[in-house]
């Protein structure tokens, strides 16, 4: 038996209503995803800008800048604790800064390795019970330029909102990512977006 006009009218309307939602939705996602890709694009060298002080600092693994530059924050005494957030758990101190002996008296009891987190969100996750157990009242997040962004929204979505999170990005492999790097960041932070804040 053939279908009545009126309700196979209801469902073509139905069904441009879905994909109208749909369409709107996805050029919504893109004009967002492509403010979100300048964001990226264009975030500062904010350790060649500021002086940040706190008591603990929190270096995120997997690019090159960053735990050297912890370590000058804790070496000048800008902070006193550094928490490595994401290290493999096979790895030891002395592979990850064999420049440690020209730093003079740091005390590796104020270096901790954090090896159990994997992602992004992982770090936010690991570090903050590091984070209170060593009192720190605030933290300066190191990371580099391309990941900040990502990284930073992270942090402050899982971190209790009175400790203070300083933003201090370093260079990564190059100061000028290519795009593809920044589109493949994007598209986490995007990501992260929808599903973790």
């Amino acid at each position: 038996m053939p279908e009545k006009p009126k309700t196979l009218q209801k469902r073509k309307v139905l069904l441009f209503s879905i994909l109208g939602g749909l369409g709107l939705a996805l050029i919504l996602l893109l004009v967002s995803s492509y403010s979100l890709f300048k964001e990226i694009r264009n975030y500062p060298v904010t350790a060649w800008l500021d002086d940040h002080r706190a008591d603990c600092a929190i270096v995120l693994t997997g690019g090159p800048n960053r735990i050297f530059d912890a370590f000058e924050q804790l070496y000048l005494k800008r902070v006193k604790k550094v928490i490595i957030s994401g290290v493999n758990p096979a790895t030891e101190l002395r592979y990850i800064f064999p420049q440690k002996a020209f730093y003079g008296k740091l005390d590796e009891g104020d270096i901790i390795l954090e090896k159990r987190s994997l992602t992004t969100y992982g770090n936010a996750q690991q570090a903050l019970p590091l984070v209170e157990a060593l009192n720190c009242k605030d933290v300066v997040l190191i990371t580099s330029k391309l990941h900040m962004t990502r990284a930073y929204k992270t942090f402050r979505n899982h971190f209790p909102k009175d400790i203070p999170i300083y933003k201090r990005s370093t260079m990564g492999k190059r100061y000028k990512p290519h795009w593809s790097r920044v589109g493949s960041e994007t598209m986490k932070a995007v990501f992260y977006d929808l599903w973790l804040y």
